[in-house]
């Protein structure tokens, strides 16, 4: 399946160059299965190579460029759907439907609390690590973040993830596969932190009902 996928993404680019980058990072932002390991690089390479009629005009940079465009795009895409679900329906699924995510009111308050401090953060990091970085446009619509803050924001943080990872596959050229391999140990030093953080969090929990019950 990977295999198919890896070929149409191959054959989007080689077919429609800058647009056909940012139509898939686009898609890639709303539907993460469609891996930017696989993206980026493969345009990066297409273009260090001018492969093809489509492509002899690209060049890296603007295939960095397209890719960020895309990036913010679909980033908007997530935060607009996020605005317009609203703090007030979030707050009414997790009331009625949090206990069973283990997850309460008032942790909710705390999340948005939290990520109202550190928005500016969040957002620029999250554009860079993979997992976070589709996820993060979310709480960011939730909370109604200042668009323009958003939008730059994402821009340079996607600018970042964009350009080393295009970068690659025009260094590492037919090659550029391999990009793939050092993302993915990036990724799982990712799910180990996640993983890390919700033991963390579900230790809490336990000790604060003992400490409750005991009192």
């Amino acid at each position: 399946m990977l295999g198919d996928l890896a070929t149409w993404v191959q054959d989007v680019i080689n077919q429609f160059g800058y647009f056909g980058v940012a139509l898939l990072v686009i898609i890639e932002n709303v539907f993460p299965p469609i891996p930017s390991e696989i993206v980026l690089p493969f345009a990066g390479f297409v273009a260090q190579q001018g492969a093809g009629a489509a492509q002899s005009d690209t060049s890296v940079i603007g295939m960095m460029i397209a890719a960020t465009v895309g990036s913010v795009v679909g980033a908007l895409i997530l935060y607009f759907v996020s605005a317009a679900i609203g703090p007030d329906r979030l707050r009414a699924f997790v009331e009625k439907f949090g206990k069973w995510f283990g997850v309460k009111p008032a942790d909710l308050v705390r999340a948005e609390a939290w990520f109202d401090r550190r928005s500016f953060v969040a957002v620029l990091v999250g554009r860079c690590v993979p997992l976070i970085r589709s996820i993060v446009s979310i709480p960011a619509g939730f909370r109604r973040m200042k668009l323009m803050n958003f939008i730059l924001l994402t821009a340079i943080g996607s600018a970042v993830w964009n350009i080393a990872l295009i970068g690659a596959g025009a260094v590492l050229k037919d090659q550029w596969d391999r990009v793939g391999d050092y993302v993915g140990v990036f990724q799982w030093v990712v799910v180990l932190a996640i993983v890390l953080f919700v033991v963390r969090f579900v230790i809490s929990r336990v000790k604060r009902r003992r400490t409750g019950a005991a009192s």
